[in-house]
C-alpha cells in the first residue's frame, strides 16, 4: 500500500509539472506585417515578448504601409503596422479598424557622404526630387550628378516625405526600393545619390542632411520645429483580444515605451510637445492649432 501510494504521489507530481509546462506554452501565434521603418522596433519588441512569455511567437514581417493596412483590412494578420493613419489611404476603411500608436519615428533626407553638402533649404530638397536640379553644385556641392533613390509606391515612409517636402508636386520617375536597408546601402555606395529614411536607419555610412539649419533630431521633432514625422501606428480589426491585446498592451507600457523605443531610435509617444491628426492640423500643449499642410 504504502508503494502504491508513493507512486500515486509521483504520477501526481509529474502530471503538475505537465500542466505547468502548458500553461507556460500557450503555443498561441500573432503575425504583424507593414512599416518597414517600425519594423525593428516590432522585431525588438517581439523578441522581448517571447523570452518573458514561453511559448508564444510573433511573426514580424515587413513589406511597407500599403502592404500592413491592406493585410490587417482583409483580417489576414492580427497587426497592420503603418506610417500613416488609415484615413489618408485610398481603399482602406478606417472605420473598421481600430489604431495602435506606439510611438513616433523622425524621417530625414540622406546623401552620399561624398556631395559635399549638409545643409539644404525645403525648396531645395524638393527641386532635388522633382527633377528641377540634376546636379549637386547647384546646391553648392560637388560636381556630381543627382542620383534620387525612391522607396517604392505604398510605402508610408515615402508618402510622409512627399506630404511634408513635396506636397502637391510630382517626384521625377526613380529607382525605387522596397527596403529601407537597401536605400541606406545604396545611398552610401553610389556616388551624388540622395535619399530619405527613418531617424533609426541612420548610421555612419550615410550623411544626413539639415533643412534651412534645423537638424533631424528627436528634439526638434516633437516641437514639431523638424516637420517631416509620423506616428508609428499598429492597426487592428476591430478591438484586439488574446495575444495580439497582450503584446499591443506591452509594447505601449511606460516601460517599454521609456526603455526599447528610445534605444531603438524612436520617440516616445510621451515625449511630443504636439500632436498630429490626419488632416495635417498640428495642436500644441496650449491647445494652440496651426495647419501643418504645405
Amino acid at each position: 500500500m504504502k508503494k502504491r501510494h508513493l507512486l500515486f504521489l509521483a504520477l501526481a507530481g509529474l502530471l503538475a509539472l505537465a500542466g505547468c509546462g502548458t500553461s507556460q506554452s500557450s503555443g498561441e501565434s500573432i503575425t504583424a506585417v507593414g512599416s518597414s521603418a517600425l519594423q525593428p522596433l516590432v522585431e525588438a519588441a517581439a523578441e522581448q515578448y517571447q523570452t518573458d512569455h514561453v511559448g508564444v511567437f510573433i511573426n514580424v514581417q515587413g513589406g511597407g504601409t500599403g502592404t500592413g493596412l491592406s493585410q490587417i483590412q482583409q483580417g489576414a494578420v492580427e497587426i497592420g503596422n503603418s506610417d500613416l493613419f488609415a484615413e489618408e489611404k485610398a481603399g482602406i476603411n478606417a472605420k473598421k479598424l481600430v489604431d495602435h500608436r506606439v510611438a513616433v519615428v523622425g524621417i530625414t533626407p540622406i546623401a552620399n557622404k561624398a556631395v559635399g553638402v549638409k545643409n539644404l533649404t525645403v525648396v531645395q530638397l524638393r527641386r532635388l526630387f522633382t527633377g528641377e536640379i540634376t546636379n549637386w553644385k547647384q546646391v553648392g556641392g560637388k560636381d556630381l550628378p543627382v542620383v534620387v533613390v525612391n522607396r517604392a509606391q505604398g510605402s508610408g515612409t515615402r508618402a510622409t516625405f512627399e506630404r511634408w517636402v513635396l506636397g502637391d508636386r510630382q517626384p521625377m520617375p526613380a529607382q525605387e526600393q522596397d527596403s529601407t536597408g537597401m536605400v541606406r546601402s545604396i545611398v552610401a555606395s553610389t556616388p551624388g545619390a540622395v535619399s530619405y529614411v527613418a531617424f533609426s536607419y541612420v548610421d555612419s555610412s550615410v550623411r544626413a542632411l539639415a533643412l534651412s539649419g534645423v537638424k533631424p533630431t528627436d528634439q526638434n521633432v516633437t516641437t514639431n520645429d523638424w516637420p517631416i514625422w509620423s506616428y508609428e501606428h499598429m492597426y487592428t480589426k476591430g478591438q484586439p483580444h488574446g495575444l495580439t491585446k497582450q503584446f499591443l498592451a506591452y509594447i505601449q507600457s511606460a516601460k517599454m515605451q521609456q526603455r526599447l523605443v528610445s534605444k531603438m531610435g524612436y520617440i516616445p509617444i510621451t515625449a511630443m510637445k504636439v500632436t498630429r491628426d490626419a488632416k495635417g492640423n498640428v495642436i500644441d500643449k496650449q491647445g494652440e492649432k496651426s495647419n501643418g499642410s504645405n
